[in-house]
């Protein structure tokens, strides 16, 4: 129980750990969060330092989603705990303590925790968010629908067990609220579109 416990906390930290901030810091010396869309994750990285940066940022993140679940499966692959997992590491990248709470979306960090939990539907999940990206060309979207397909294909295709679900269903949740802001825009119609406005 001990090391679960340390597990759970392990995966909130490495959630936690803000690669945007620090590489476009590193790049740039400027504060991420107070460019561009203000958030700390890949796409916001890219349009601030460029591609280089948030590819890098945006492989880092799904890295340590799946490393979170990855540690927890080999010590004890229960769903309970692996679900634990999950929620730590997207509740981390989303309200990380090393930036006062003030952290990205999480749709990576879910990514790479979903990756180890159930590949066969997160790939399916990406697929759907590249076809919604293509069709409409707003990431935002497409990460929404993305995420919010993957709890659905996970039932269908895995069929899991309700904490497992259940687990997913909330690491959903969470990441499409963090959205807030892009719902608002989407709805006014002012969320840029990838292209070049979308750099603006």
């Amino acid at each position: 129980m001990k090391t679960e416990l340390g597990l759970i906390v392990f995966a909130y930290l490495v959630g936690a750990v803000p690669f945007a901030y620090i590489f476009v810091r590193g790049a740039t010396g400027r504060d991420v969060r107070h460019e561009g869309s203000g958030n700390v994750g890949g796409t916001n990285a890219l349009r601030s330092a460029g591609w280089k940066v948030g590819v890098a940022v945006t492989l880092l993140d799904i890295g340590k989603g799946a490393l979170a679940v990855w540690a927890m499966r080999v010590f004890n692959p229960e769903s309970v705990w692996l679900a634990s997992a999950m929620l730590a590491v997207v509740v981390g990248h989303c309200y990380p303590v090393f930036l006062l709470f003030q952290g990205g979306k999480g749709v990576a960090a879910g990514l790479g925790a979903f990756l180890v939990i159930a590949p066969t539907s997160a790939a399916a999940a990406i697929a759907v968010w590249v076809v919604v990206l293509v069709l409409f060309r707003w990431v935002s979207l497409a990460s929404m629908v993305g995420t919010a397909s993957f709890p659905v294909l996970v039932r269908f295709i895995d069929h899991p067990d309700r904490i497992t679900l259940g687990a997913v269903a909330l690491a959903a949740i969470l990441i499409i609220l963090r959205h807030h802001s892009n719902i608002r825009n989407l709805i006014s119609g002012t969320e840029p579109r990838l292209g070049p406005g979308f750099w603006r």
